[in-house]
């Protein structure tokens, strides 16, 4: 294989998860005893610009399915931090009724209902059916495509180019990153800014974020490897902030190579901290694995421990993270029988591989387990508020990224 941006031969690898299925590939009951479909999750490390990436086995369009069950409105803490971006963007870029903003992957319309009720012209660009409906459900415009450079030139061509282009969360799943970033340019006005939003690198690494590893993304970005990508492209980054978002994002600024936007010195801070822990040095990749190995070895020996000693055991969040985790793990109904979730699209469907049913979070009332496993451990603390009660009755909360912990 080859690297997705720059085309340099990959020998390094990073991390090793075996074979699992798409971790948003959730079951109904008939599809239990179907053969399943696994794909090696294997990721590689480019040591020319850097760029962490999932090995090439499964395509884009089998991943995002029409029936795609992950919808962002679930979480009211996501829904916040959307609204408060919306508000600081607006300000930030003068945006009125005279401007275009294109959201790239606009999910449910989580994101752009601010906009439209602030009556800022606004377009959502989103390839899974399921959510494409539930955004023009409330009243935001969406194109149900993927996005890439032929988009982005098509809408240049028809007078739609955009003061803003945004994607949260997206950059890290497109399969073509060059053709994607250069979609981006092709849309932007002369003087127009993207910000995209992704989980750091750095973070992963530091924080062993080994559960955020799977076939949807593809790409597990640095700024280094990220304004690599942009220069190809013709655009430069011009800001970025550090967010606490999906346990440590990067929030990145770019425009054209000639727009009229000062670069801040925030973006060489975050480069030299890059550099300083050794994003750039082999050594940092080669010992991952032994990191995601104590993890998944920790989680392993609790719920073991805890069934010998007759301990009820729940999971809460049916997300992709947790799929990852439970998968390497190789944990089955019988330490975790069921797990909850509040998105209606993935109750009553089961985990993919582990077959674990999902429940709504009614379930812990009647079935009020001795600890439940809180598997999206970036809302965790979301997540215990909404169980405070559970806590009173004597439920421990537990998390097991980036090392066990019983609270």
């Amino acid at each position: 294989m080859k690297c997705r941006h720059c085309h340099t031969e990959l020998e390094l690898e990073f991390l090793d998860l075996g074979n699992a299925p798409p971790s948003n590939a959730y079951l109904k009951s008939e599809d239990l005893r179907k053969p399943e479909i696994t794909y090696p999750l294997r990721i590689l490390t480019c040591t020319n610009c850097w760029l962490v990436q999932t090995e090439d086995y499964a395509e884009a369009d089998a991943l995002f399915s029409e029936d795609y069950a992950y919808f962002s409105s679930t979480s009211k803490g996501w829904l916040k931090h959307a609204a408060d971006y919306c508000t600081m963007i607006t300000n930030r870029l003068g945006l009125t009724s005279d401007s275009f903003v294109v959201e790239l992957a606009s999910n449910d319309g989580y994101l752009l209902k601010n906009l439209v009720a602030s009556g800022v012209p606004c377009l959502g660009i989103e390839p899974t059916k399921s959510t494409a409906e539930a955004a023009r459900a409330i009243g935001v415009p969406v194109r149900e495509q993927f996005f890439g450079a032929s988009v982005g030139q098509s809408m240049a061509d028809a007078d739609e180019k955009a003061d803003l282009v945004l994607g949260n969360n997206v950059y890290a799943h497109v399969p073509d990153i060059n053709d994607f970033t250069q979609g981006v340019a092709a849309l932007l006005k002369p003087n127009g800014v993207v910000t995209f939003e992704f989980p750091h690198l750095l973070q992963l690494i530091g924080q062993n974020q080994f559960d955020t590893v799977y076939h949807e993304h593809f790409s597990y970005l640095s700024l280094f490897a990220v304004a690599s990508i942009f220069n190809a492209a013709g655009l430069h980054i011009f800001d970025v902030e550090e967010l606490p978002t999906h346990g440590g994002s990067l929030r990145i600024y770019g425009c054209l190579k000639d727009a009229n936007h000062a670069v801040t010195d925030a973006v060489d801070a975050v480069l030299h901290a890059e550099t300083a822990a050794g994003l750039q040095s082999a050594a940092t990749y080669i010992g991952f694995q032994k990191k995601a190995d104590a993890v998944k070895d920790g989680l392993l020996r609790f719920l073991l421990d805890a069934k010998a000693k007759g301990k009820t055991v729940a999971g809460y969040g049916a997300a992709a993270k947790g799929n990852t985790l439970m998968n390497y793990a190789g944990i089955r109904p019988d330490l975790m029988p069921f797990v909850c979730d509040a998105a209606k699209a993935k109750i009553g469907q089961y985990l993919p591989a582990s077959h674990i049913p999902i429940l709504p979070p009614s379930a812990l009332e009647d079935n009020r387990p001795d600890y439940l496993v809180i598997l999206p451990w970036n809302i965790a603390d979301e997540v215990m508020s909404q169980n405070a009660e559970l806590a009173k009755l004597g439920t421990k909360f537990v998390v097991a990224v980036p090392e066990l912990k019983v609270i």
